[in-house]
């Protein structure tokens, strides 16, 4: 009997999902099946989700549901295996399977190629996936209807919140959140910095500067304010914060931000020109 999801690659995020899919129950270990080519990562998958496992891509291919989560750079090898060691049956009887891809830089066009037919959901989770805070765009290839835009949000649901977008817009997703945790954290190690140079200790400046942005973005996750709304309710005529806010603009940080933005969105791009 086909597993009902099958995992190719049994890395970081592919495991913060297979994590999460199985303590939110929506699936039972015995239904999923990763393929790892690690014996050590697949024992270890074994041991800690009770999760079948195997070093075969094609039998984890025969799922009700693939899950795609292996390095860009190997998915035409692991494509080609599929093809050449699937019979013409089974791929005949797998062109109704949801085949979700969370490769970066790896365009629709190139996945639909490997799965013809199949309906195609591209992801692109962020690494707060990792404890469930994530953020994962999905856009549906040719084939997707909206049952399969469904089940991909039921997936990506698990680890975070999820946006549909048009897959032209899938780069600029990538510089954005799929980058973003990078800034947001060169950002509390700055201010952490700031910290330290006005006198705190290490310890305590790092815990606030890490609360401060926490808090901060649940604030206005929960008020729905704008950020600017925000940043004024905290500006005092002559007071500290407009200052700081001061020395920020004549630094550049707003700009620097929207320029790390469009350059990771570039480089996207012209790595999936590849």
């Amino acid at each position: 009997m086909a597993p009902q999801l099958g995992l190719i690659g049994g890395g970081v995020m592919g495991t913060a999902i297979l994590s999460r899919l199985l303590e939110q129950g929506r699936y039972k270990a015995d239904d999923v099946l990763v393929s790892e080519p690690w014996e050590k990562r697949r024992n270890e998958l074994k041991a800690q989700y009770g999760v079948q496992v195997t070093d075969n891509n094609c039998e984890a291919a025969q799922a009700d549901v693939l899950l795609l989560a292996i390095k860009p750079q190997v998915f035409g090898a692991v494509a080609a295996q599929l093809e050449s060691q699937l019979d013409e049956q089974q791929q005949s009887e797998m062109q109704h399977q949801l085949v979700v891809s969370i490769l970066a830089g790896t365009p629709l066009k190139t996945l639909q190629t490997a799965f013809d037919q199949q309906p195609i959901i591209r992801a692109m989770p962020n690494t707060p996936a990792i404890v469930g805070a994530g953020c994962t765009a999905i856009a549906p290839g040719a084939h997707a209807k909206q049952e399969h835009l469904d089940q991909a949000r039921q997936i990506f649901s698990t680890i975070g919140s999820v946006v549909e977008v048009p897959e032209s817009l899938m780069d600029a997703v990538t510089g954005l959140s799929g980058s973003g945790p990078a800034y947001v954290a060169l950002m509390v190690e700055a201010l952490a910095d700031g910290g330290v140079s006005a006198g705190l200790p290490r310890g305590t400046a790092h815990q606030l500067a890490l609360e401060t942005v926490l808090g901060t973005a649940e604030l206005l996750k929960q008020t729905g304010q704008h950020p600017a709304q925000l940043k004024d309710q905290v500006t005092s005529p002559g007071g500290t914060t407009i200052a700081g806010v001061s020395a920020l603009e004549r630094g550049g940080f707003r700009a620097a931000l929207i320029d790390a933005v469009r350059s990771a969105w570039l480089r996207s791009q012209e790595l999936g020109q590849r």
